[in-house]
Order: C-alpha cells, then sequence, then structure tokens
C-alpha cells in the first residue's frame, strides 16, 4: 500500500548525504580523545541513540556532565568538518528528488546538523533549489530530539502533518514524525541498524529510490 502525501520533508546525514565514513572517524576521534580504542561501524550502530549523548556514554563507559558532552560535540564535529570533502550524494539523489518536484510535490528538508554549514553544503552540491525550505540546528551543541524542530519546520511551511511523510535513517525520525502526525519511511543506508529501524513500525527501506516507491503517484 502506498502513502497519500504531497509533502516529503528529507533527513540530510546518512538519508540524502553518504557521509559514514565521515561519522565513524568522527566517532573515533571522540574515543581518542577520551582514551578509549577505535570502534567499528557495526558498534556504532549498535549503540547509536537520541539524545546522542547516551550514545557517547556507552561507548566511553561513564556520564557526560556539560563540559564533557560540549567537548564530544567539538572533537566530532572538527573531524567530521574535516572529512566532509571525502563524502557524496546518496543513490537516487537528486535524480528522484528532481523527478518528484517535476510532479508538481512538494519537498523541503530538515537536518539535526548545523544551519550554516548545512545550507553551503546543500548548495555546493547544487540542490538547493529542489527544497521549497532548509531548517539546520540553530543551536551551538547538538545531539537532541528532532520532533520540536519537525512542528517548527512544518508550521513554518504551513502544512497539514496529514499530507507530509519524514524521509530518514534513524528512529529519531520517526518519532518526529509520529509526535507531528506526520508519515515515515526510513532506509537504512546510515547510523542505524534494520532491526531498530523496523521496532518503529514505520517502513523500512534500503535506498531513497525504494523510499521514494512507496508513495503514491
Amino acid at each position: 500500500m502506498r502513502l497519500k502525501v504531497s509533502h516529503i520533508v528529507w533527513d540530510w546525514n546518512g538519508t540524502l548525504l553518504d557521509d559514514n565514513k565521515a561519522v565513524l572517524a568522527a566517532a573515533n576521534e571522540v574515543c581518542a580523545g577520551f582514551g578509549r580504542p577505535a570502534i567499528t561501524w557495526d558498534e556504532w550502530r549498535e549503540v547509536y541513540a537520541r539524545p546522542m549523548k547516551l550514545s557517547y556514554e556507552k561507548i566511553l563507559g561513564r556520564e557526560l556532565g556539560e563540559e564533557d558532552w560540549a567537548r564530544v560535540d567539538k572533537l566530532y564535529h572538527e573531524r567530521y568538518d574535516l572529512q566532509l570533502h571525502t563524502c557524496g550524494l546518496a543513490m537516487g539523489v537528486p535524480d528522484g528528488l528532481q523527478a518528484w518536484g517535476a510532479s508538481g510535490r512538494t519537498q523541503s528538508l530538515l537536518s539535526m546538523w548545523f544551519h550554516a554549514q548545512l545550507v553551503l553544503t546543500i548548495d555546493g552540491f547544487g540542490l538547493t533549489d529542489l527544497f521549497q525550505r532548509v531548517d539546520g540546528l540553530q543551536s551551538a551543541v547538538g545531539g537532541g530530539s528532532k520532533a520540536e524542530h519537525l512542528a517548527l519546520h512544518l508550521q513554518a511551511q504551513q502544512l497539514d502533518p496529514a499530507d507530509v511523510v519524514m524521509i530518514g535513517d534513524v528512529v529519531d525520525d520517526a518519532d518526529a514524525a509520529r509526535a507531528v502526525g506526520a508519515q515515515c519511511v526510513l532506509v537504512t543506508t546510515g547510523a542505524m541498524s534494520r532491526t531498530a529501524l523496523q521496532a518503529t513500525g514505520f517502513p523500512v527501506t534500503d535506498s531513497v529510490p525504494d523510499a521514494l516507491s512507496l508513495l503514491a503517484d
């Protein structure tokens, strides 16, 4: 059964951007900074959670206070930024998004990555004109839930959540969609396992084209 929606809210990291290697390198920068051996991608997927502090507390085996978390965030993003030039677009991007827009329907992008960098990166890939709105994180430290941000994102566009599908790669995308009353399709291309994604009860696919195939013409 296909979902009948008129608007897609896309996630960025791990969904439209294939940045897994950069994410792992950044996570291991944190590990090194706290004296912990490097982890594998499978180990990262196993502990990934929102808020992100929970993931790092599992990895580092300790509770993280505000100063510790600020240090984690700084270590991670400094290394991620150095690796960003190695990242490419996910399979089916931008073709699938262009086809969606050509059908007369709309799309936007909501990310928990820092807004200024998000906008510059999307523009660098020549994708800006595909989205009627792009929102990233406005605060100095990230790692929180997407639900409140999604509600504001939809309100700013005067969208009815019933007409919207969120397409992302982590459980937090599903939780945000459910919180506002939108649909959701998840892809296995990012930081969480298929098992974890399936537990949300939303459809799970292996790529952007597969996700788009679940949406009614």
